[in-house]
């Protein structure tokens, strides 16, 4: 008899899977309580004879999973969306949240422990640039991906979950190796991690507005882009020359969260949710990517609804 602790088992691996398929932390969320309640119904149906409770979960999943890919569109980067804009560029108009892929809370989605070198290859494969990637992909190579490369399964568990035949499973991993190296190295998930001394000099120069120190901190080939604007910034020059002609930051504060394999912050102006602000690079800051307005993103990371409080 199937329980609730033995579904709850697999939830943070079963949100992994569903995050790097749909792009989104709520529909993976939602795809996972789908999953969920689809198993506890037919869980008098299931015979562990003719496989495992993980690789019964696994299958629901993708076949929520392709429900949902089926009436959405592709999701993606800004650097996916347009060619790189100019200092002092119009934004254009805000695009709807359903057209980025949004960040999660690693704790989601990376299990508490496990192998060095298993967790490494875990954080790369939730990184904002990794799961845009995945997203050019049909779904039923996107799943056989994830599987084979990022979750390690062999090809005949593969096959036994798409219901299809190793030489398919083979066919279509192969399919879809091909597809991801045409992706632009921008697109690419990144290597290294930045560390907390350069973090912490960030913060404090974020929030001072000293852009000597920001620019310093930054790769010369840096990006920036603030969903959900398709507008995005090529190059530390171009950044920095966009950083002097405001000040809107000044006095901000940053709350350092872990989001998709790295540092994040929840930013906050007068007290209020602002920004959820993604870095990405090491030794120095390669991308930084600010969801912009989204206070929905903030209960998702345990971050406060507010700073301000009542005297």
């Amino acid at each position: 008899m199937i329980s609730g602790p033995d579904l709850d088992i697999h939830r943070v691996a079963l949100t992994g899977y569903c995050y790097r398929m749909l792009g989104s932390p709520f529909d993976a969320e939602d795809a996972v309580q789908e999953t969920m309640l689809r198993a506890w119904r037919a869980a008098a149906r299931f015979d562990e004879r003719r496989g495992s409770l993980r690789t019964w979960l696994f299958t629901i999943a993708t076949n929520v999973c392709t429900d949902v890919l089926r009436a959405a569109g592709r999701r993606a980067l800004a650097v996916d969306l347009a060619p790189a804009g100019t200092v002092g560029g119009d934004f254009g108009a805000p695009l709807p949240e359903s057209a980025f892929v949004g960040p999660i809370p690693d704790a989601r989605v990376l299990p508490a422990d496990g192998d060095p070198a298993e967790l490494a290859v875990q954080r790369e494969t939730i990184r904002l640039a990794f799961v845009a990637a995945l997203q050019v992909l049909p779904p039923k190579q996107r799943a056989v991906l994830i599987l084979r490369e990022v979750l390690a399964w062999s090809a005949a568990e593969v096959a036994t979950l798409l219901e299809i035949s190793v030489p398919s499973v083979n066919s279509a991993l192969q399919r879809a190796r091909a597809t991801l190296p045409s992706v632009p190295a921008q697109r690419r998930p990144g290597h290294g991690e930045l560390d907390q001394d350069l973090l912490d000099r960030y913060v404090h120069a974020f929030t001072n507005h000293d852009i000597d120190t920001l620019v310093s901190l930054l790769h010369e080939d840096a990006t920036m882009s603030m969903p959900p604007f398709s507008w995005w910034l090529s190059g530390r020059d171009a950044i920095a020359a966009t950083m002097r002609a405001s000040d809107a930051c000044r006095g901000d504060v940053l709350l350092q969260v872990r989001a998709n394999g790295g540092p994040a912050f929840g930013q906050y102006r007068d007290g209020k949710p602002f920004a959820l602000l993604l870095l990405t690079g090491g030794p120095l800051v390669t991308s930084s990517v600010a969801f912009l307005g989204r206070a929905d993103l903030f209960p998702l990371f345990d971050l406060p609804a507010s700073l301000v409080h009542s005297a």
